[in-house]
C-alpha cells in the first residue's frame, strides 16, 4: 500500500463554498449518526427520516452500514481494527457530504466511543448530531431480519456486536430513541422536534 506523506498533500480550496452550497440549498446541512446494535432500527429510521426530510424539501442522503460495505469498505472485515477503519472512512465522506450542503443520515452500529468521539470531532460544533437507536439485545436477537444472530450464536460469524464483541452505549446522545417503545412514526417525529427546536430545520 502506498501511502503519501501529509506534508506532500495540500487540500485545494474551491471558490464554491459550504455556505454558498446551504444557500443555494435553502437549508442547513449536518450529520444525523445513528447508533445501536443490528436490528435496532437504525436503517429503518434512517429511511424514514428521509422521506420526511425530502418532502419538506431537504436535499438528504443515507449512508448506510451494509450498503458502503458493498463498495467504499468492501475490503474491510469486522475485526476491531477493520471496524475502527470503516467508521474513520464513513466519518471522512460524511464530512464531505456536509461540505456539499447535504443533510447526511449515516446509520451504522459503530460500537466503540472513541471511534464516535473520533468522528464528531471532525465537525464544526453542532454538525454532528448522535443519535442513539436504544433496543435491547433480547429484542435485537427477536427480530433478526437477516439471520445475523443466528449465525453468531452459531459461530458462524466471529467478531459480532452483542454477542462476540462489545457494543459502548453512547453515554451522552443528543438523542435517545427506544424503539421498543416508540412507533417508527413516533421515532422520526421526535428527532424532526429535535431538529426543529434547535433550528436545523
Amino acid at each position: 500500500m502506498i501511502c503519501v506523506s501529509e506534508k506532500n498533500v495540500t487540500w485545494h480550496e474551491s471558490k464554491v463554498t459550504r455556505t454558498d452550497r446551504m444557500r443555494l440549498n435553502g437549508h442547513k446541512s449536518f450529520v444525523v449518526w445513528f447508533t445501536g446494535l443490528s436490528a435496532s432500527g437504525k436503517s429503518t429510521l434512517s429511511v424514514e427520516l428521509e422521506k420526511v426530510l425530502h418532502m419538506r424539501k431537504h436535499l438528504t442522503y443515507i449512508l448506510d452500514g451494509d450498503n458502503i460495505r458493498h463498495g467504499l469498505n468492501r475490503n474491510l472485515g469486522f475485526s476491531e481494527a477493520d471496524r475502527i477503519e470503516n467508521i474513520r472512512r464513513v466519518g471522512e465522506v460524511s464530512k464531505l457530504m456536509v461540505d456539499a450542503g447535504v443533510v447526511t443520515l449515516s446509520a451504522f452500529i459503530s460500537p466503540y466511543r472513541n471511534d464516535r468521539e473520533m468522528i464528531k470531532e471532525l465537525f464544526e460544533a453542532g454538525d454532528f448530531i448522535e443519535v442513539y437507536v436504544k433496543c435491547s439485545l433480547e429484542e435485537c436477537e427477536k427480530r433478526d431480519p437477516k439471520g445475523l444472530y443466528k449465525k453468531a450464536r452459531e459461530g458462524l460469524i466471529p467478531d459480532f456486536t452483542g454477542i462476540s464483541a462489545p457494543y459502548e452505549h453512547p453515554l451522552n446522545p443528543h438523542i435517545t430513541i427506544d424503539t421498543e417503545q416508540l412507533s417508527i412514526e413516533a421515532a422520526v417525529g421526535h428527532i424532526v422536534q429535535f431538529l426543529e427546536e434547535n433550528e436545523y430545520l
